[in-house]
């Protein structure tokens, strides 16, 4: 049982005990944020000014008020299209980015700063990354569906037959298996007056990192895939699958509406809220890496293959949180092996981001 504990509790910890960001990554992130926050700064103030002009011209008697409200409406309307348009170029290379962390293309630094590009920021750049969410929200908060990065990742493991107890006997370890998704989701507002509910869909790609105990690697054996001991003292044995899904959550989201005149606005993910829901999809690779000292030489062995790994998934999976990040679940209903005598099944626990 006390390993359970641990599984749920050190995720609380994740900030401060493990690092899969690095010097490079972070000031490559941070760039396309400050990018992000010029644009709509240039934006909001271009708006702000052609706005003060239909003002004028309101109150010099050349367009009545009706007229004005169209022309603002319609201002808006082309600012909001431009901000989509110029955010969304660096909101993708923000995803190539991640991308490339995950993929282990960024070089890394010391284990000793944690995933912060956005988060784990002095209260300027807090204080600056909540105006800018604010603004794009000003300009999304009228639409039924938005859409948001999504990033997440944990602590990764397995159970036997679908049995939680068996953590406590798991032949990985707790702290260093870990999973990482990053996508993209969309999310529509269900009732047209209300913002509670919403359905949450999209794309994204799931990495589950299993790293073995005992000095233990998969070994093939026909349809069984077994974990055995290595003949070879191993710095690093390590498991993953990646997996191309389509996750789908019912979400409820507390958010108040924003009235303002007779206009009212339907923000999202600026309170607390939760989901619940699944995901499917397919595997796209398998690949044991294996790191070892041979002669006096480092070696890191990479090995793809099916591993008689199942070629589809779905699972269960929640979140819950304020804002744009929550505690995130998911829970792999489908066997990780196809044919292996006892059947074992990915658990993942971790923090989730989804940003606007």
């Amino acid at each position: 049982m006390h390993k359970i504990i641990f599984f749920a509790s050190a995720m609380l910890c994740l900030f401060a005990s493990k690092t899969f960001a690095q010097e490079t990554f972070e000031q490559r992130a941070k760039a396309i944020a400050e990018r992000i926050e010029t644009i709509t700064k240039e934006e909001k103030d271009a708006l702000k000014s052609e706005v003060e002009t239909v003002n004028q011209q309101l109150e010099s008697g050349q367009i009545t008020q009706v007229q004005a409200d169209e022309t603002k409406s319609k201002l808006a309307d082309t600012r909001a299209k431009s901000i989509e348009y110029r955010v969304g170029i660096e909101e993708s290379k923000l995803t190539d980015l991640v991308k490339e962390k995950v993929e282990g293309k960024v070089s890394s630094d010391s284990d000793s700063r944690q995933f912060g590009f956005f988060w784990k920021s002095n209260g300027k750049n807090a204080e600056a990354n909540k105006k800018r969410m604010d603004s794009l929200n000003l300009y999304r908060s009228d639409r039924r569906t938005t859409s948001q990065l999504v990033f997440a990742t944990g602590f990764n493991n397995t159970v036997n037959e679908g049995d939680l107890g068996t953590l406590n006997d798991s032949d990985f370890k707790f702290n260093k298996s870990q999973f990482y998704e990053w996508g993209i989701t969309f999310n529509s507002r269900l009732a047209k007056n209300s913002n509670l509910l919403h359905a949450k869909y999209g794309l994204s790609l799931m990495y589950n990192n299993l790293r073995a105990t005992e000095n233990r690697s998969f070994v093939v054996n026909g349809d069984q895939t077994d974990l055995v001991k290595n003949p070879i003292h191993l710095k690093e044995s390590r498991f993953r699958n990646v997996y191309l899904v389509l996750p789908l959550h019912l979400e409820f989201d507390f958010t108040k509406k924003k009235v303002d005149g007779d206009k009212t606005y339907f923000r999202s993910h600026e309170s607390f809220r939760f989901g619940i829901g699944g995901y499917a999809g397919v595997n796209v690779k398998s690949k044991q890496i294996l790191r070892y000292e041979m002669d006096g030489q480092k070696v890191k062995e990479r090995t793809k293959g099916d591993f008689n790994v199942n070629n589809f998934v779905y699972g269960l999976s929640a979140y819950v949180g304020y804002g744009q990040v929550s505690l995130y679940a998911k829970y792999d209903l489908s066997p990780i092996f196809k044919d292996n005598t006892i059947d074992q099944n990915n658990v993942s626990l971790g923090v989730r981001f989804d940003l606007n």
